[in-house]
């Protein structure tokens, strides 16, 4: 027993050692989330930090192992890791200071640097002329251990979480729940780093070292996987035969499937690449040789589905990575097919190459190319219905309520990107003005319901079935003075027994077509649900939000004046119209 404790120990102090930077990398990652987990989000207008510096830890992990196996191979590891560090500052400064301006554009530069961290780790200790059988190795034994720290990790998380509670309940500790979500965010992180370096052992040439083929993967390739692939070919071409015979154009989710097929049919081949020569894997062979010739006619489907959505919108940061996976796509199989000697580190080499030319590369990544196609969009579709006059976009011209949503559309992706200056020229004052300090609140949709409500003229459509409208009070602080009386009404909840004097108030809210009705001895009322309909009415062609300086009801019942103060009323429409509010806060006086 004491020999075993005392190898985990030595193996523990090896690790330390020798990954020192990937260890304080997912140290200082699970640290900063779980000072998020603590911190009071309403109190602290800093916990937002604790964010971004847990994601640029995590992205240094798979960076500093990556620099490590490069290291091991070329060495210079301070250099290398330096540089490393250099370049995670930057990417932390990338991103923004406030949690309310971190809007979608940003997850499209966190996730693809993630996936590029990841490939860099499975080639770039092979730029040279080492063996292919021992690339593959390499990459096969950091798949086990990936799927054995995913599985040491789960079940050891959930033994300790498990192991917190029992002691919480049996000796009444009263645990607060934060306790639970830092432990899991320690080991899931910190810990499962921890687990996959153990198995790593001496890292670069434990992991490239010749061994036999894993019985279970060759298992699962050639009896799970390819089986599954070969039904999804089949499916899609079916489906490509369906376009054919109706000669219509695909749909754009049919790009994401080849995708997918493609893909994970790559990975099926990388996994059973040592297989090919072996004479008992015919299944294997005959896969092989027939999958890249099986991807060229959903290459054309696949771009016919992705110009399709170009055309017709433009590019977005999703449409433009779509695009490019298919042209690198493209590339692998031709690569495949027409050179004799192909080599597969060409697959995630390629791939980081595309990957990295989508973020960086000037003019034409991603970023770029989606902003100035959605300008020329938006150009466009302002000129083809006349809505510019005197460089400002004339709200009270009759539209479709389809030029109206994508509009709003356009106009709320541009702002998100910080194209102000280029949205701010196509408005009058009062739009720029309203822009200007949604944009400073980092209220980014409601600059989308603003500039969509901003459209008086508007022909439907649309199947309005799913639409939403709310009308909005801006002013939150009223004048009650010369009442006597106030109740707060909440949402589908009535107020019974109220007493005013020698008379008792019942206040029964949306029950059904009643909306708001006010009772006074279960006699006298006032059925306030016609004047909220005809208030609505007035927007009955607007959908998103509209601002208005407030929401206000009058009304004499019996020997009282009430008043009725709304936060706001909203509209949906699911299958039936339905108008309810959130919050109303009745005033009563005497008359």
């Amino acid at each position: 027993m004491l020999k075993k404790i005392n190898e985990i120990f030595g193996k523990t102090d090896d690790i330390l050692r020798r990954y020192p930077m990937v260890l304080l990398m997912s140290f200082l990652g699970s640290l900063s989330l779980m000072c998020f987990a603590h911190v009071n989000f309403n109190s602290n207008p800093y916990f937002f930090v604790f964010i971004k510096f847990a994601l640029v830890s995590c992205l240094g992990i798979s960076l500093m192992f990556a620099l490590k196996m490069l290291s091991q191979r070329i060495g210079k590891q301070t250099l290398l890791e330096i540089s490393g560090v250099l370049f995670l500052v930057f990417f932390y400064f990338l991103l923004p200071q406030e949690e309310k301006y971190f809007t979608e554009r940003y997850a499209f530069l966190i996730v693809p640097a993630f996936i590029l961290s990841h490939l860099l780790v499975s080639f770039i200790a092979f730029f040279g002329k080492e063996k292919e059988v021992n690339f593959w190795q390499y990459n096969k034994n950091l798949f086990i251990n990936i799927f054995l720290t995913g599985v040491f990790t789960g079940v050891l998380t959930g033994g300790v979480e498990l192991a917190i509670l029992a002691i919480d309940k049996l000796f009444s500790f009263n645990f607060n729940e934060r306790y639970y979500l830092e432990t899991f965010y320690f080991l899931s992180i910190f810990g499962s780093s921890f687990i996959f370096l153990l198995f790593n052992e001496k890292g670069l040439s434990a992991l490239e070292k010749n061994g036999t083929y894993p019985v279970i993967l060759k298992f699962f390739t050639q009896y799970i996987l390819i089986p599954l692939l070969l039904i999804y070919a089949v499916i899609l071409y079916l489906y490509s035969a369906k376009i054919l015979i109706n000669w219509e154009l695909p749909r754009g989710w049919v790009s994401y499937l080849i995708l997918a097929y493609s893909v994970v049919g790559i990975l099926a081949l990388l996994l059973v690449h040592p297989l090919k020569h072996e004479s008992t894997t015919s299944w294997v062979k005959i896969f092989s040789k027939i999958f890249y010739f099986t991807l060229i006619p959903l290459l054309v489907l696949l771009f016919t589905a992705i110009f399709t959505r170009i055309l017709e919108y433009g590019y977005t940061e999703p449409r433009y990575f779509v695009l490019l996976l298919a042209i690198w796509l493209t590339l692998v199989v031709f690569y495949f097919i027409f050179t004799p000697k192909a080599t597969i580190k060409f697959v995630p080499i390629s791939l980081f190459a595309i990957g990295l030319f989508a973020l960086v590369c000037p003019y034409l990544n991603t970023f770029s190319v989606a902003k100035r196609s959605q300008k020329t969009e938006l150009k466009n579709i302002l000129n083809q219905n006349n809505l510019v006059k005197n460089g400002k976009i004339d709200f009270s011209v009759k539209v479709s309520d389809t030029v109206a949503d994508e509009i709003s559309n356009k106009i709320g992706f541009l702002v998100k990107r910080d194209e102000k200056e280029f949205v701010l020229n196509y408005m009058n004052l009062k739009h720029q003005k309203i822009i200007t300090n949604k944009i400073n609140k980092g209220d980014f949709y409601g600059i989308q319901s603003q500039v969509r409500s901003a459209f008086s003229n508007v022909d439907k459509t649309k199947n309005s079935f799913g639409e939403n409208f709310e009308l909005i009070a801006e002013n939150k602080l009223m004048f009650v003075q010369d009442y006597d009386f106030f109740a707060r009404v909440g949402n589908f909840r009535d107020t019974e027994g109220l007493t005013v004097g020698q008379d008792v108030f019942t206040i029964r809210s949306q029950q059904k077509e009643k909306l708001l009705v006010i009772t006074i001895n279960n006699n006298e009322n006032w059925d306030a649900s016609r004047e909220i309909k005809v208030l609505m009415a007035k927007y009955s062609n607007r959908t998103g939000r509209v601002s208005v300086p407030d929401i206000t009801l009058e009304h004499d019942l019996g020997k009282y004046h009430i008043k009725i103060i709304f936060d706001n009323l909203i509209r949906e429409n699911f299958g039936r119209e339905n108008i309810y509010f959130s919050d109303a806060y009745i005033l009563i006086r005497t008359r």
